[in-house]
């Protein structure tokens, strides 16, 4: 009884923490539709960056990548599942459709040398870093 009063005296002095709350409820659902799929995992390595990515299902020819400075997108679709006229769904959790995912990489890529392969549902992008952004060394001339 003494915590279901404490908790109403509380909600009368911040009568917005359920709006909070379901704001809070409503933007992590809307967010995972668009950041989930596809999954990706990115490292740096020397003067490249290494960008892998799960994309089972999705036919190699259906992914599109593009590289802008130092922002990279992802871009495919993964075909549903052609059922025969006598078959129907008892559970379905596998997504399909299109996906878009960009990410940004901390430096420009030299966009020529972009080298992408796919296999067994797994894509690699390797991202070379631009000429331009490559530390140079100066030397100091002493007079």
């Amino acid at each position: 009884m003494l915590w279901s009063d404490l908790e109403r005296f509380g909600r009368l002095l911040d009568p917005f923490q359920d709006f909070e709350r379901m704001n809070r409820a409503l933007s992590s659902r809307l967010s995972q539709a668009s950041v989930d799929f596809p999954a990706v995992n990115v490292w740096l390595s020397g003067d490249s960056a290494v960008l892998t990515s799960e994309l089972p299902g999705v036919d190699p020819k259906a992914i599109d990548i593009s590289v802008v400075g130092k922002t990279i997108t992802i871009r495919g679709s993964r075909e549903p599942e052609v059922l025969r006229q006598d078959e129907s769904y008892h559970r379905r959790e596998r997504w399909q459709g299109q996906f878009t995912k960009t990410i940004e990489i901390p430096f420009n890529v030299d966009a020529g040398k972009v080298d992408a392969g796919f296999s067994k549902g797994i894509l690699q992008i390797t991202l070379p870093r631009a000429e331009a952004d490559k530390p140079r060394k100066i030397s100091v001339k002493s007079s």
